[in-house]
């Protein structure tokens, strides 16, 4: 029950957010749209921050769907771009919002999560630390949803394709060089 409870206002705040603002809403609204009261909200989360904390990682998170292999990283990146458009509203009214570090937690968290599965398989057999694997894995990250942001703030108009392109363009084997040189600094 709890879990249906949590999908419900989940949905709530979705369709509240097609309409309007972060800030423009209240717990209220979401209840009365809801239909239950606010003790059953304040059971669940915290905050409306809480809320929007648990639909991106409870439901965005579906969007990578074990696609972390370097055969795979870029629809697995695809399908971020696609959950992204797919709630357009949603996105752009919390990227609008003072509440934008939830959308880039989530970002930063599933893109994290491609990027090192990708890495820890081109990695095998090698001897490298993880501090040197999570470095790598932080700096494609970093720069995956800074291309991200950039497209939300411009309106999501340019074909996700053409950017995923052009990132495999820009790094096609560069993690396997990344790799080799920190290897290659640990034998030093």
């Amino acid at each position: 029950m709890s879990k249906i409870t949590k999908k419900a206002l989940a949905a709530s705040l979705k369709k509240l957010l097609a309409e309007r603002p972060l800030d423009k809403i209240t717990v209220i609204d979401i209840v009365n749209d809801c239909e239950v009261n606010r003790q059953t909200f304040y059971y669940h989360f915290q905050d409306i921050y809480d809320l929007l904390e648990w639909v991106y990682l409870n439901e965005a998170t579906k969007a990578l769907d074990g696609k972390n292999t370097y055969d795979t990283w870029q629809q697995g990146f695809y399908y971020i771009f696609e959950y992204v458009q797919s709630n357009r509203e949603f996105v752009l009214n919390t990227y609008n919002s003072v509440s934008r570090d939830y959308l880039e937690n989530f970002l930063y968290k599933e893109t994290y999560a491609l990027l090192i599965g990708v890495i820890e398989e081109k990695a095998k057999g090698m001897q490298i630390k993880q501090s040197d694997k999570d470095f790598i894995a932080n700096f494609y990250k970093y720069a995956f949803v800074g291309l991200m942001l950039d497209w939300i703030r411009k309106g999501m108009k340019e074909n996700p394709s053409y950017i995923i392109e052009h990132l495999n363009i820009l790094i096609h084997g560069d993690v396997s060089k990344a790799l080799k040189k920190f290897q290659n600094s640990e034998k030093e």
